[in-house]
């Protein structure tokens, strides 16, 4: 008999483990975001009473845009391809017609903006853009305020060729303002960030504003604001020209003026930059002389804004002279097809573009946005207001609703041709109020870090904290709105704009 002591010890194994089920990570729509927005357009078509001034087919189209605002909002999808589901939605519930839910990618606004952003390619892809900002630099930058001055100046030059302002942003400006306060050892995210580089971006970002509102062709939401105006029957003649020409004064003042209010009240601590005009020379001489591409570019580009001045006269439309430029551009080589291709920002404007104006256009042919412009304009004359009264309220409401929207456009979209009627049924004079909502829609750009692209290009960048964005974005937008309502007004009154 063996001794139980004399036996080998036993070792216990630990009971296998249950294998858990895990669900694949999930690449589709983000369910909370897509579930809000398809329960506000349900709510919305069968909970809310239609009023008997609407068909049927208009509250339903009312409540598909409304689901579609809010999902540009929300994000459940990017948005080309939110759009493009909702529009799906207005064919297969028989809301539109194939033909008309697709009519507005023939509009000859949008294909201006999408010339337009091949145009910010050439700009980008030659280095024009960058040789034009070294240039202002090295002339202007000898201390922080030249600095700025010379980086804000260089934008608007450049601003009527390149309609996209988180192109000119992230392409552009936002790295010549790294490198710029790199070299003077400024730091994103820590205690040397307000050295510099804090205050070049705040005042790059809340000028660009202003830069987008001097010219039409300078951010991509002002054509598609003309577009609606007139699909509200506001004739806007010679639109490149009456728009700089009513927005010139004002813009240029703001954008002088916004440098040295923020010089003041965020100041930088490096007051001098020899060092940047060295950069700025050094980094020109590494591009050495002017390229053949860089001027042909240019040549083009003046000819194009030529044609787009001159377009009246010559009875020949923006569009048309965009794609002659474009055309050239290619014929010569400075472009080729595959960066056409290859520039998603301007397929993705023409998807969700195509999809609002024309959700847009055909809530004002059901009639939706005149009944609610009557009803409102009805309120604001029960309280005795003159127009122009009603019309600053309007304004005022206009802008600050844009705290609940991330995009520029969207909000055009969603709000520009409600509040453009109301304006309309108070008896606002059309051109002034259609004009007054297109500026406004770039000077709240930089509300908050996402206001609008370039907003959150340069938060992205680390410099300014989120408290500052806030403050920053407050104080400069009440400072445009009183300039633009003080210099602008008396500007207007002797244009005779109203």
């Amino acid at each position: 008999m063996s001794n139980p002591s004399s036996e080998l010890p036993t070792t216990t194994r630990p009971p296998p483990r249950r294998r858990r089920f895990s669900f694949p990570s999930w690449k589709g729509a983000k369910p909370i975001p897509l579930a809000i927005s398809i329960i506000i357009g349900l709510v919305f078509r069968f909970a809310v009473p239609k009023p008997h001034q609407l068909t049927t087919k208009a509250w339903q189209l009312l409540a598909i845009f409304l689901a579609t605002i809010a999902g540009l909002v929300l994000g459940p999808l990017p948005v080309g391809a939110w759009a493009f589901v909702c529009l799906t939605v207005t064919v297969v519930t028989k809301t539109l017609t194939f033909a008309a839910a697709f009519s507005a990618f023939t509009n000859e606004v949008i294909w201006l903006i999408v010339a337009s952003f091949f145009f910010s390619r050439g700009f980008i892809k030659t280095g024009l853009g960058d040789r034009i900002a070294l240039y202002f630099v090295s002339w202007l930058g000898k201390n922080t305020l030249g600095l700025s001055y010379g980086l804000v100046l260089s934008e608007a030059a450049i601003s009527p060729a390149i309609p996209s302002t988180t192109a000119r942003a992230g392409g552009i400006f936002l790295p010549i303002i790294k490198s710029l306060a790199v070299t003077a050892e400024s730091h994103p995210k820590d205690g040397s960030a307000k050295k510099l580089g804090a205050y070049l971006v705040q005042s790059q970002i809340q000028t660009a504003s202003s830069s987008s509102a001097l010219f039409l062709t300078a951010a991509a939401q002002n054509l598609l604001c003309l577009k609606l105006a007139e699909g509200l029957g506001v004739k806007i003649p010679s639109k490149w020209v009456t728009w700089l020409k009513v927005a010139c004064l004002p813009a240029v003042v703001s954008i002088m003026v916004t440098p040295v209010v923020l010089y003041k009240i965020f100041p930088p601590e490096m007051k001098d930059t020899p060092d940047a005009p060295i950069m700025a020379k050094r980094r020109l001489e590494q591009m050495g002389k002017i390229k053949r591409d860089q001027w042909l570019m240019l040549i083009v580009m003046l000819l194009t804004v030529g044609l787009w001045i001159a377009g009246e006269a010559l009875k020949l439309a923006s569009v048309i002279a965009a794609m002659l430029g474009l055309s050239l551009l290619l014929a010569l080589g400075v472009l080729d097809w595959n960066d056409c291709l290859s520039e998603k920002s301007a397929w993705d404007t023409l998807a969700w573009f195509g999809v609002l104006i024309g959700m847009a256009t055909q809530l004002t042919t059901l009639g939706v946005v005149d009944w609610m412009s009557k009803g409102v304009a009805h309120f604001l004359g029960s309280l005795s207001l003159h127009w122009s009264g009603a019309f600053c309220i309007l304004q005022a409401a206009y802008f600050f609703i844009h705290y609940l929207f991330a995009s520029q456009t969207g909000h055009v979209a969603a709000l520009y041709s409600a509040f453009l009627g109301m304006c309309l049924a108070s008896k606002a004079p059309g051109l002034f109020a259609a004009l007054v909502l297109g500026y406004n829609t770039n000077l709240f750009g930089a509300l908050t870090h996402y206001s609008s692209g370039q907003a959150a290009v340069y938060y992205g960048a680390g410099y300014v904290e989120l408290r500052d964005v806030f403050k920053l974005g407050i104080i400069i937008a009440i400072m445009n709105i009183i300039i633009w309502a003080v210099v602008g007004v008396g500007w207007w009154k002797i244009l005779g704009l109203y």
